[in-house]
């Protein structure tokens, strides 16, 4: 018999809603063609997998390590997945904190019941924005389909990461961003080469709130209904630009285009190299 694969909806409170993750808790003596078989299989953006369980450290908190498989290949960190897993788990051990050694570092996942349902909250390793040669900002509006009229100047093209990394587009209206209709196979090339693995698009609808899409050709999606590595992703890159007074709490809004709204909440700390905290619900699909 092979492992126990868990179906979770992530950044959700219903199984209709928020992206869905496959998680498996307890993947030891799988190799890596096997893992990437089981993501393949079970055809969501990502797939995690606990690998190893270090127990309980001196922080009190359980200590595992994980893996993210998307269909096509290993990813360094998924932030969906990692909420889902971390709901998996307290639902098996009871909520608490779990300590995740991802490839991208250490990201501590705290879960507490709130209102009936299990809230997960996930630390990022720490955030940085780095600037984007005009050339490849270029080739990913063609790939998009955009121009640089439809880009808000405010809020300019820049890579952040918080774990991954993440082309950062902000279009200059809400429109624009609903429009998605673009060229996967331009996109995905361009996207290896330079090692993003999502595109953010995102619409600023207030000072804390904001619409979010995230094309995720790499993995072999279209699209991510709802994505925590980007999301933390994006509220470094707001920090970097000062166009937040941190700290802040931001709400993100994302999968509505897809039939699978989602709501992502980021606190962002005023604290210097501090990691960046995306928080979400998520609920068994079975």
């Amino acid at each position: 018999m092979g492992p126990e694969i868990l179906r979770y909806a992530a950044f959700t409170t219903t199984p209709a809603g928020g992206n869905p993750a496959g998680v498996v808790l307890s993947a030891e003596g799988l190799d890596e063609a096997a893992m990437l078989d089981i993501a393949a299989d079970v055809g969501f953006s990502e797939t995690a997998f606990l690998v190893g369980d270090a127990g309980f450290g001196d922080d009190g908190a359980r200590h595992r390590t994980v893996r993210y498989y998307s269909p096509r290949a290993e990813v360094p960190f998924c932030g969906h997945a990692t909420i889902a897993t971390a709901v998996a788990l307290a639902h098996r051990v009871g909520p608490g904190t779990v300590v995740l050694a991802t490839r991208s570092g250490p990201v501590s996942v705290r879960t507490r019941w709130r209102d009936g349902a299990l809230l997960a909250t996930l630390t990022s390793v720490p955030p940085r924005v780095v600037p984007v040669h005009d050339d490849d900002v270029e080739a990913a509006l063609a790939a998009l389909r955009w121009t640089r009229d439809d880009l808000d100047p405010a809020l300019p093209p820049r890579v952040a990461f918080a774990g991954a990394n993440h082309l950062v587009l902000a279009a200059a209206t809400r429109e624009r961003l609903a429009a998605l209709d673009y060229d996967m196979d331009a996109l995905d090339t361009l996207m290896a080469a330079r090692g993003w693995t999502t595109v953010a698009l995102v619409h600023r609808l207030g000072a804390v709130e904001l619409a979010v899409r995230n094309p995720f050709p790499p993995g072999g999606v279209y699209e991510d209904p709802a994505t925590g590595a980007a999301a933390a992703a994006l509220g470094g890159y707001l920090a970097d630009l000062g166009t937040i007074t941190t700290p802040v709490r931001l709400t993100l809004h994302q999968g509505e285009e897809m039939g699978r709204p989602s709501t992502l909440i980021v606190d962002v700390s005023a604290e210097p190299g501090a990691g960046v905290d995306v928080s979400g619900t998520a609920v068994p699909m079975e």
